[in-house]
């Protein structure tokens, strides 16, 4: 059998995509100001990540299932997102989206991407509806960090082969607990915390960074 090259995690909205999901739901309800601004004021470490998605998902109660689809319509990509996991694929790495977003938009972009795993969080649907509930646990920052680890151990990679690429406060325990952190054009409290820190917007910038981190 052979052993994968390592392991790379990568946080989902703004990250991979160009938006954030959540927002782009609240503009569907009509309430499109107040969750920007508490998504804002999270994405900054201003607000716990979990109280603060509590209360943006309650905002979205009533918004059909079946309008999601056009916020994903193409899947808004970012720029060498395909090539990144095409390359990765190829040097045998293992792919996952670990998300505070929502499984809905995650599971789609896992299969454009071909992604091994995803972990995010459930938004409820009843009658076709969100409820403007989360089933389950939250994907807040110390279960991204812990999903980093159990990939690794469900895999067999050393956490000396781990990278975690994210841009905002709820990435940071993620990207301390990889060997290679790196922030892509992300929010000023974790670039402080960053290995590396990718400026522009190009998904590709992340085989340099690990070229130059010898990972790759």
């Amino acid at each position: 059998m052979k052993y994968p090259s390592g392991l790379i995690v990568f946080d989902m909205d703004s990250t991979l995509i160009g938006i954030e999901c959540i927002d782009e739901i609240a503009r569907l309800n009509d309430c499109y100001t107040k969750v920007a601004e508490i998504t804002k004021a999270a994405m900054e470490g201003k607000i716990d990540f979990s109280e603060s998605l509590r209360q943006r998902v309650a905002c979205l109660q009533g918004v059909s299932e079946s309008s999601l689809q056009r916020l994903f319509n193409p899947i808004p990509l970012h720029p060498g997102a395909q090539e990144l996991f095409a390359e990765l694929k190829e040097k045998g790495w293992r792919r996952a989206i670990v998300s505070g977003g929502f499984t809905w938009f995650a599971d789609r972009l896992a299969a454009e991407l071909q992604a091994d795993a995803v972990v995010a969080n459930q938004l409820e649907v009843k009658d076709g509806q969100l409820t403007g509930r989360v089933v389950g646990d939250i994907v807040d920052a110390k279960i991204k960090a812990q999903s980093l680890q159990d990939l690794a151990n469900q895999w067999g990679i050393p956490m000396s082969k781990t990278v975690a690429v994210g841009d905002g406060a709820n990435d940071a325990m993620m990207l301390e607990n990889a060997a290679v952190g790196i922030a892509y054009c992300a929010k000023p409290s974790l670039k402080r915390i960053a290995d590396y820190c990718i400026e522009e917007p190009d998904l590709c910038q992340v085989l340099t960074c690990l070229s130059h981190s010898k990972l790759l």
